[in-house]
């Protein structure tokens, strides 16, 4: 433990006790302080702790342990009202630390990312009627007194908008004493979700499973379940119940997506069985709707939060729920920063708060699948969709055999079914998880690819914009008119396509259909996909061309035909979890036809219709799929039967991060069940300016690889200008 030293005549109170305090900054550990009191706060009690010229908010961590002495110490001073972090979520902070082997202060950050939370609370003024009556009357104020007549206190611009009168009338009321002023919080309460509200009608197996998971949350302890279940099977409904129970217990919940986009349906959702809207939490918030969540949380008042996996580190009072939702996705791994994956934290989080979790998918993450076949986690199955609706017939399009004209993606017997859906006046979407217009644009006269200037990855073009566009640093340009490498006039082409080039295509060929593109290049930030998404709920779109944004987890009853337009997309790039990725969304891309009455079809273009993958999902045999990977896995000692961790050196010396690597890798220590692969370039070699290298550990089930780990590199001297960042059960290998 590091000692915080006073600067010159500075010294520190009489009767003060030596605390360790954690600050939020990738420091390994806290640094000892004094506090006026004792004995001493309890641990997470939050503190301003002054660090050399500035004053930082820090928490009580430990008790102080260093060889300063301590009238050489710094004093730090209690927040008003002596806040404290819940001591499970310091607990959890502390697991994080040593699981990921970020610095304790690092992880303590990301509990800490509403500091304003903690200051003192600015009342709202409102007024209401007072007891004076003006001796002027005007049509404008009898307006704003009718509206203020029922008591309720509003701001200056609510009664005007309300009474449909200037703000200036509204300020002649208060001069002359016809409304006072109030005093209010200073953020209005959230509503509180009624369990009563609508309760569903359930299946039988909606039933069962909804029964086991609310007697889990009844008995407050810990407990794992995978509630696995087809698309539009009702688990949301299933654990929608659960929520119910923890209401009714007066316990918090904590629900987690994977992606913001995904919330605005699962929003409406949430109002339509409670009665109101859950608390939000997500990068999208402003800096004072941060504040209010954060606060509702930790006094309680906020009952369920819906949020991203940062949500994982929120303050909550009293969880008794912790549910996430699409468990599989890739979405839930934080990769900079403290890097963890946010489903596997999750179940950290529930058994360090004593509460159930539940994990959610039509298509399980392997390591999921493979613990609820194993028995740790309870295996709760959906077999049935709800109500009438039945799974669509899935039919593979073999393009060896269905050749298109050249330029051209939309295979005839896809054109074909398009047109029948539009006549029936139904809805389509046609799937590509590729933005922009085309991924790679050369030059037919010398070759010359345009690549980004900071990454090794090709531009991807946005015809609409006229730019091409780095996809992972963001760097853009003009399309040019001539080739950069040689000058040709116009001889750059297109090659591949993106969603926007098979919209091109698509309104050649149905030029009166009502198309939408949806991709994070059209829909920016969760306002746009909320008007979007409710746009295709209300039939005012009749095709929507998109990416995964739209691919999973909404529900669009009159949607009957999806298209895929390239299903081998993805699926063999040297990734351990390549094809597990490629069957889980092409799955769910599936699962978005035939929700309702009407029977869906979905068409998959495919150039490989003998793969597993595509078998799989032809003949909705999504078990014979599991069981091949699990096998593969196994004899590969790969996740869940054995473990990876990679480590990423990164820096603007291309020599010195190879000859670092080197150096590493001489270092590694031989251990039994240990292997080390590497250093060799990362995927993406050139990255935001960045040259990556990497090296994989693969380790048997039973090795301590944070152990080894951290013996290895407390080994060896990494330069100060090469970034070294360790990824713990890593999920990409980019």
């Amino acid at each position: 433990m590091k000692n915080a030293a006073l600067k010159p005549g500075m010294a520190a109170a009489q009767h003060a006790t030596r605390i360790g305090v954690l600050l939020p900054l990738p420091l390994a550990g806290p640094y000892d302080y004094v506090i006026r009191q004792i004995p001493a706060p309890p641990r997470g009690t939050l503190v301003i702790a002054p660090l050399g010229s500035r004053e930082m908010l820090g928490a009580v961590w430990t008790d102080g342990e260093g060889a300063l002495e301590e009238k050489r110490l710094k004093a730090v001073e209690p927040l008003e009202g002596a806040p404290t972090i819940p001591l499970a979520l310091c607990d959890f902070i502390d697991w994080v630390a040593r699981y990921t082997l970020a610095p304790q202060g690092q992880v303590l950050a990301l509990a800490l990312r509403a500091r304003s939370a903690f200051e003192p609370e600015v009342p709202r003024i409102a007024y209401a009627r007072g007891g004076t009556t003006p001796a002027k009357m005007t049509p404008g104020r009898q307006r704003v007194l009718a509206v203020a007549a029922d008591g309720l206190a509003r701001s200056i611009p609510a009664l005007a908008e309300d009474a449909n009168a200037s703000p200036s009338v509204v300020r002649g009321l208060i001069d002359c004493g016809a409304l006072q002023a109030v005093e209010l919080p200073e953020f209005p309460p959230f509503d509180a979700p009624d369990p009563n509200f609508a309760e569903p009608v359930l299946n039988n197996e909606q039933h069962e499973a909804s029964g086991a998971l609310g007697a889990d949350v009844r008995a407050h302890s810990f407990s794992a379940s995978l509630l696995d279940g087809i698309t539009g099977s009702g688990k949301t409904e299933t654990y929608f119940e659960a929520v119910a129970e923890a209401l009714r217990s007066g316990k918090q919940t904590l629900i987690l997506l994977p992606e913001i986009a995904l919330t605005v349906q699962f929003l409406d959702r949430f109002a339509e069985r409670f009665g109101c809207r859950p608390a939000e939490w997500h990068s999208d918030l402003s800096q004072k709707e941060r504040k209010r969540v954060f606060r509702a949380v930790m006094n309680g008042e906020a009952r369920v939060v819906v949020g991203a996996r940062s949500a994982l580190f929120l303050p909550f009072e009293d969880l008794g729920l912790i549910i996430v939702d699409e468990e599989h996705e890739q979405a839930y791994k934080q990769e900079d920063g403290v890097i963890y994956h946010a489903r596997d934290m999750a179940v950290v989080r529930a058994r360090l708060e004593h509460c159930p979790i539940v994990l959610a998918s039509a298509t399980p993450s392997l390591e999921s699948h493979y613990n609820a076949q194993s028995g740790r986690y309870r295996w709760l199955r959906l077999r049935e969709r709800h109500g009438a609706a039945r799974l669509p017939d899935i039919k593979l399009i073999d393009l060896r055999q269905e050749r298109a004209e050249p330029g051209t993606w939309l295979s005839d017997p896809l054109r074909k079914a398009i047109a029948a859906t539009l006549d029936a006046q139904e809805q389509a979407m046609l799937f590509l998880n590729r933005r922009g217009y085309a991924p790679l644009t050369l030059c037919e006269c010398c070759g010359h690819k345009m690549t980004c200037r900071d990454c090794s990855s090709w531009l991807v073009e946005h015809r609409y914009h006229r730019r091409l566009t780095c996809h992972h640093c963001g760097y853009s340009e003009h399309t040019p008119a001539n080739c950069p490498q040689c000058g040709a006039a116009g001889s750059l082409i297109a090659c591949g396509p993106g969603v926007e080039r098979v919209a091109e295509e698509f309104r050649n060929l149905f030029p009166h259909a009502r198309m939408a593109i949806a991709s994070s290049d059209t829909m920016h930030g969760p306002l746009e996909t909320q008007a979007a998404i409710r746009a295709i709920a209300k039939r005012e779109i009749d095709v929507v061309i998109g990416t995964q944004i739209v691919a999973k987890g909404h529900h669009f009853p009159q949607l009957t035909l999806v298209g895929v337009i390239d299903a081998d997309l993805g699926g063999s790039d040297g990734d351990l979890r390549a094809r597990e990725r490629t069957f889980q969304l092409l799955h769910q891309v599936a699962g978005r036809a035939g929700r309702a009455e009407k029977p869906g079809l979905v068409l998959v273009q495919t150039r490989n219709p003998q793969d597993t993958v595509m078998q799989a999902l032809a003949n909705t045999d999504r078990e014979s799929f599991y069981t091949q990977e699990t096998r593969w896995r196994e004899r590969a000692h790969a996740p869940p039967f054995g473990r990876l961790a990679a480590l990423i050196l990164s820096g603007v010396d291309d020599d010195l991060v190879r000859e670092t690597g080197k150096v590493l890798a001489n270092a590694a220590p031989s251990a039994r069940g240990v292997r080390v692969w590497g250093p060799t370039p990362a995927f993406y070699h050139l990255l935001r300016g960045q040259t990556r290298e990497r090296l994989l550990v693969q380790t048997e089930k039973s090795v301590d690889v944070q152990a080894y780990l951290r013996t290895w590199l407390d080994s060896v001297k990494i330069p100060n200008n090469v970034r070294l960042a360790v990824d713990i059960d890593p999920v990409s290998f980019f």
